[in-house]
């Protein structure tokens, strides 16, 4: 009996101390996150010289003053999760989530471009409004978000990039290309399908018919959209892996294009040709297609280097939630820009 009376007291005493680790551990990851949104917070509230600065195009880092490089242009595209005409809505979230967000930072003066890979769930601060659209007030969301608050056309992507310019310390961003899901296949089957390799073992096990570890496939039509959007929603972290499967895609996507341009000079043409109705833009048309072509016509090739994914830390709440490195961040922008 005294021995039983033993087992039980153990067992109890190890309970509770793995429950007392996992409190200890769940209070840390809290803290973390609110940190990082103090942080934020603080960043946003701030009234300081850097602000000034800011406002004239001059970032500081490491106690230099460095001014933006005038050749360079920063263009913010965006895939938005919806599918069919992208019309103008009344009510706030009706117009879909910017899903996918690439800033692409085009140098004029080479004909050379690089593309930021922007996390969907990065957090920042954004405008919010509410169920009629009338604004009321700023919180810290996810980036995602910004596009939702709008009407689903110019005045989203007005809202997200306006949010992505507080983030990126105030970057003017020159102009915006959105499209929905309907363009995926589009811009993919335009230039013949385009091969990629699995190596992601979430969307292989999800189509297991169609990707198979380590193969090589070419993507065509609808299979297009399968391997770049699917995510895993249940799995910590799945927008960061989609956003790295993305990256590869992007890489062989624009390699078959400037193969496709080489053979055939109309195929920057045909691609904004066939697009420039269904997209939302603020841009006019040679600015667009100066942007394919600073990547098509370039004799660089473009490798990993030049897809730049952001570091920073991963929080899984109701959703997933990104917080960059904004001292990594701050480097990126004034390296590109």
């Amino acid at each position: 009996m005294r021995k039983q009376k033993m087992i039980r007291w153990i067992a109890w005493a190890v309970a509770g101390i793995a429950c007392v680790a996992g409190g200890i551990h769940v209070y840390q990851k809290y803290q973390e996150r609110e940190a990082a949104i103090r942080a934020i917070e603080a960043r946003d509230q701030a009234k300081s010289q850097e602000e000034e600065d800011l406002a004239n195009g001059i970032l500081t880092w490491n106690g230099k003053k460095y001014r933006r490089n005038t050749a360079m242009r920063a263009i913010l595209c965006i895939g938005v999760d919806t599918k069919g005409e992208m019309e103008a809505q009344n009510v706030a979230g009706k117009g879909g989530d910017a899903d996918a967000l690439f800033l692409v930072a085009q140098d004029a003066a080479k004909d050379e471009a690089q593309i930021v890979l922007i996390p969907r769930n990065t957090m920042t601060e954004i405008e919010v409004f509410d169920y009629f659209g009338n604004p009321i007030g700023t919180e810290t969301k996810q980036l995602t978000l910004a596009y939702a608050f709008g009407d689903g056309r110019e005045k989203s992507c007005e809202l997200t990039v306006g949010a992505l310019s507080k983030l990126l310390f105030g970057l003017q961003i020159d102009g915006y290309f959105a499209v929905n899901m309907d363009s995926i296949p589009y811009f993919n089957d335009a230039v013949g399908g385009v091969p990629i390799t699995v190596e992601d073992e979430m969307v292989a096990e999800k189509y297991p018919d169609d990707f198979k570890m380590g193969e090589t496939v070419t993507l065509n039509g609808n299979l297009t959209e399968k391997y770049v959007r699917f995510r895993d929603i249940n799995e910590d972290g799945s927008a960061t892996v989609r956003l790295h499967r993305q990256k590869g895609y992007l890489k062989s996507f624009i390699q078959k294009a400037k193969e496709s341009q080489t053979a055939d000079k109309t195929t920057i043409t045909r691609l904004v040709d066939g697009i420039q109705e269904k997209a939302i833009t603020n841009m006019a048309k040679d600015q667009y297609m100066d942007m394919g072509l600073a990547m098509l016509n370039s004799p660089k090739t473009m490798e990993d280097g030049d897809f730049i994914e952001l570091s920073g830390e991963i929080y899984q709440g109701k959703f997933e939630e990104f917080y960059p490195d904004m001292d990594e961040l701050k480097e990126i922008v004034i390296n590109l820009l």
